[in-house]
């Protein structure tokens, strides 16, 4: 090969450095792969030569990634979004193309040119957009809705224009005959594939999967994907369409999920290795001389492709705010605009120096659009003056539902995990107002008589309007680490005294919430252990108070607010009338008597008070020693009886 182990090895190390700058940055992987094609490849550093093996082996990343979409393929997703798919997605990809074609035509290119540049600008990064979307919690907002449906309409697009592409170029009678020719390949092979391989492949996974053997397993799954891709490649077609069909048809299996995880690993670091020769492929030359078609590209992908997916989804009776919102996640090129260009090259439909500032302009698109979202409430504000009556209307709605709330605690979320922890509160008799954004659960929800309204938690203005200066604590019910973080910013910004408890999925980010001031943070897959943990020993015949002695030892090592918590608890607490300990929070302001005091002067132990944790900012929550010096800002987690933490508050305080 011509890339040798040396080129391979810095390969690698740009690769690891520029995506682990990238995750910090919180921007796409894929921007981080393709800045590293930028440096070293032939055009910049020179490190690596441009080399066919490089090329041909990062197509497969191209046939896996397609593959991967074709898994995802869902008839009944489709059919439930089909107004938007097949509405505002088609008019936005349809209407893309035609602009484009037109600018070329006026620019004297050939309309083929124009409509292979079309349809690589009319797509958006699917990648991208559904992460920040998932990022922002609004995957079920509506302009998440419309984006998520334009989105899949032009995954489905792609498919045609791997047809067309390559035989754009044949003169004009050769033309006909090779796209009629084409689309019998396609319909030949669409019958043979998916009507004899939905009744093999079936059958054929399962015989597969008896053997019990992942070698053998993925194994099969490498044979039938790169099988039916070479199928399609032998009837004249792409790579990538045989590897779509061979998606499809694995997804109406029972393996689909085990075969995604399987295949992700493959997915991701061959359409790595894409990316970094879509980079390297760069040439700086002809850029410096071609820069203003590379603000063209970036015009038509920025500006006019927002105002165009703006106005299409107004006319598909959107809202001003929320047709600009959809126009801002879309507007950037996507990954399929680079395979797509790549096959236009390959047919030599483009010239070098349009392929170039066509890449050039996408990359910069893609740059721009992480942080265009993270402004973009503030720009459609601006844009859209019925917003903010909506956003007034919205926070009016909120602050009227709540206002009766004292006390009460707010639920950011009200999913799964939200409604089982309002079903414990209204059995306690505590309240709790919830906030939601997806609207079917809010209208459920409300429907059947809980305090649920629409709402991002995330911002300052709804949590205002939810009575965050009445509630008694937040709690963050979905495991959503970007959000938290926002939530826990505006929350220690008005209220630093009020508990915050977050769930979370594994215990990646507990120490990131921490030091952002969580007051507990719950990992889902400590709980499941713990549970897993019980039945299997109460099978295996343990006793039941020794299998629920663990439990509670393995908890109180793990959360520091339930350290020694259980000690002295009598079984029938529920029923008991003595006073149980609680915990409970206290905030020192500047006045507070017990700034400038050693944790020992206070002598909260004669009050029969124990101090949990104090939380300071810019440092972990710690559990003081006699020693430990309190400051103004310093928030206090404590343990007692009512009667005994109201009068550590007054000498905590005003020091009486």
């Amino acid at each position: 090969m011509s890339i040798q182990l040396s080129s391979l090895l810095l390969l690698l190390a740009a690769a690891v450095l520029t995506v682990v700058l990238c995750r910090r940055l919180k921007l796409p992987a894929m921007l981080g792969y393709l800045v590293v094609g930028l440096l070293i490849g032939p055009h910049a550093l020179g490190f690596i030569p441009s080399s066919d093996e490089a090329t041909h082996l990062a197509e497969f990343g191209v046939v896996f990634l397609m593959f991967t979409l074709g898994l995802e393929f869902n008839l009944a997703r489709l059919n439930a979004m089909r107004r938007i798919v097949f509405g505002l997605g088609a008019m936005q990809v349809l209407t893309m193309v035609g602009v484009v074609m037109a600018i070329c035509l006026i620019a004297g290119l050939d309309w083929k040119v124009g409509l292979a540049l079309g349809g690589a600008l009319s797509m958006s990064s699917t990648a991208m957009a559904s992460k920040l979307l998932a990022e922002r919690n609004e995957l079920h907002s509506p302009h998440g809705q419309n984006a998520i449906g334009i989105l899949l309409f032009q995954d489905l697009a792609v498919v045609p224009f791997l047809i067309m592409i390559p035989v754009l170029n044949f003169p004009g009678n050769e033309l006909l005959m090779a796209l009629g020719l084409a689309a019998l390949k396609i319909i030949v092979v669409l019958l043979v594939l998916l009507y004899f391989g939905q009744k093999l492949m079936r059958p054929w996974f399962n015989i597969v999967a008896r053997q019990h053997s992942s070698e053998l397993f993925m194994l099969n799954l490498l044979l039938v994907t790169l099988g039916i891709a070479w199928i399609t490649e032998l009837a004249g077609l792409s790579l990538a369409l045989g590897a779509f069909l061979a998606g499809i048809l694995i997804a109406e299996t029972d393996f689909r999920y085990q075969v995604e995880d399987d295949v992700r690993p493959f997915r991701d670091l061959l359409l790595g290795l894409f990316f970094v020769t879509v980079g390297m492929n760069l040439d700086y030359s002809v850029l410096l001389k071609q820069w203003w078609h590379v603000l063209l590209v970036l015009a038509l992908l920025g500006p006019g492709k927002i105002l165009l997916i703006a106005a299409l989804s107004r006319v598909f009776s959107s809202t001003p705010g929320s047709s600009w919102r959809t126009g801002f996640t879309l507007g950037q090129g996507g990954e399929f605009a680079f395979v797509m260009l790549a096959l236009a090259s390959k047919s030599q439909l483009l010239p070098d120096s349009l392929l170039q500032t066509t890449i050039a302009g996408i990359v910069l698109s893609m740059l721009i659009t992480p942080f265009l979202i993270q402004h973009s409430d503030t720009i459609v504000l601006r844009l859209a003056r019925s917003e903010w009556m909506n956003l007034a209307a919205n926070l009016h709605q909120i602050a009227v539902r709540s206002m009766q709330s004292q006390g009460h605690v707010i639920l950011c979320g009200y999913g799964r995990s939200g409604q089982s922890l309002g079903r414990i509160l209204n059995q306690e008799n505590i309240g709790f107002f919830a906030l939601d954004l997806d609207p079917d659960i809010v209208r459920e929800a409300s429907a059947a008589g809980d305090s649920v309204v629409y709402g991002d938690a995330a911002k300052r203005e709804v949590l205002m309007a939810a009575g965050l200066m009445r509630a008694s604590a937040i709690v963050v019910t979905y495991a959503e680490t970007h959000s938290a973080m926002q939530i826990l910013e505006v929350v220690h910004s008005i209220r630093p005294d009020l508990p915050v408890i977050i769930r979370t999925q594994d215990d990646s980010d507990i120490d990131q919430l921490k030091d952002a001031g969580a007051t507990e943070v719950v990992a889902e897959i400590m709980e499941g252990s713990l549970m897993l943990a019980s039945h299997t020993l109460m099978l295996l015949g343990v006793p039941l108070n020794k299998v629920v002695y663990r439990v509670r030892e393995v908890r109180e090592a793990r959360y520091q607010l339930l350290r020694g918590f259980y000690r002295g608890v009598s079984e029938d607490a529920e029923n008991s009338d003595r006073p149980q300990p609680r915990l409970h929070t206290i905030y020192l302001s500047n006045e507070a008597a017990a700034i400038g005091k050693h944790m020992g002067e206070l002598q909260l132990d004669k009050l029969h008070i124990e101090v949990r944790s104090v939380r300071r900012r810019n440092m972990r929550p710690t559990q003081p020693d006699a020693s430990f010096e309190l400051q103004a800002g310093d928030i206090l987690v404590l343990l007692g009886e009512s009667d005994n933490l109201a009068a550590a508050e007054i000498r905590l305080l005003q020091g009486s």
